[in-house]
């Protein structure tokens, strides 16, 4: 039996696209695999992001912002970039092995918009592409065939 992958998705603020990607592959590994998530800054969960994860059934309302830092000790089987900025800055993470993929998703938060629907749709457009994404990763990486 193969012990559980250790997955570590990294974005700027660990705000909105890696906690998205989080939730997205908490659920579609049914916890056979430790995720975590973390920016080389910290924001804070994006309300959006939780409200449009609460949509999918899937809660994030716990998760925290963290930094790429607080798990140095950590050795990561994978490790997912889901935006450019963090690709090009994520310092060095010291898991030598680990698998390193990357995608650019948008950034809903960006939209600077009063208009609250929408905002919504930029989530869930964001929401939609790392789903489909995750899944696919899950699939290819981490499904026990």
């Amino acid at each position: 039996m193969n012990s559980p992958k250790n997955v570590l998705v990294v974005c700027t603020g660990n705000s909105c696209r890696s906690q998205i990607a989080h939730g997205w592959l908490n659920y579609f590994t049914g916890g056979t695999a430790f995720i975590y998530s973390a920016g080389i800054e910290t924001h804070g969960v994006n309300p959006m992001a939780i409200a449009t994860m609460a949509e999918e059934g899937i809660d994030i309302s716990s998760y925290t912002s963290n930094l790429v830092e607080e798990y140095d000790k950590i050795t990561f089987d994978f490790i997912l970039t889901v935006c450019d900025h963090a690709y090009e800055n994520c310092p060095i993470i010291p898991s030598k092995n680990a698998k390193k993929l990357h995608h650019n998703f948008s950034d809903p938060s960006k939209l600077k918009s009063n208009d609250v629907q929408e905002n919504k749709v930029a989530f869930r457009k964001t929401r939609e592409e790392i789903k489909k994404y995750c899944n696919t990763f899950v699939k290819t990486n981490l499904s026990s065939s």
